[in-house]
């Protein structure tokens, strides 16, 4: 394709600001999608999983019983009681191993390992 001389600078100035607009709107990497870790049948289901930093996990309780997730070493993460399928969401920040339990059916125990980025 020629481009006349005296819109050479224009056309190189307009690529270089659409690709520049680019990379802004798509931005970095997102976070990893949300993952979901259901409670029914008293378990919980994954009761073992492994996310990157970044990840929200929700817990969705399958059950006719209420529960209530929570971690192991205070000041993590406690959810409120969630009746059936109500939602508890959190999103590990950091990497390490976090495990939780059900405070309501303490037989109930899982955990969430966090991968650094």
């Amino acid at each position: 394709m020629h481009i006349p001389s005296h819109l050479r600078g224009f056309a190189l100035t307009t690529v270089l600001s659409a690709a520049v607009a680019g990379a802004v709107l798509n931005g970095p990497a997102t976070a990893a999608a949300p993952l979901e870790i259901h409670l029914d049948n008293f378990t919980f289901s994954p009761q073992t999983v492994t996310v990157p930093e970044g990840t929200t996990v929700v817990w969705i309780n399958r059950d006719d019983t209420p529960h209530r997730i929570v971690a192991v070493q205070k000041d993590q993460f406690k959810s409120p009681v969630l009746d059936t399928d109500e939602k508890f969401s959190w999103t590990f920040s950091k990497a390490g191993t976090f495990a939780y339990f059900c405070s309501m059916h303490p037989h109930m125990t899982g955990t969430v390992t966090v991968t650094a980025n």
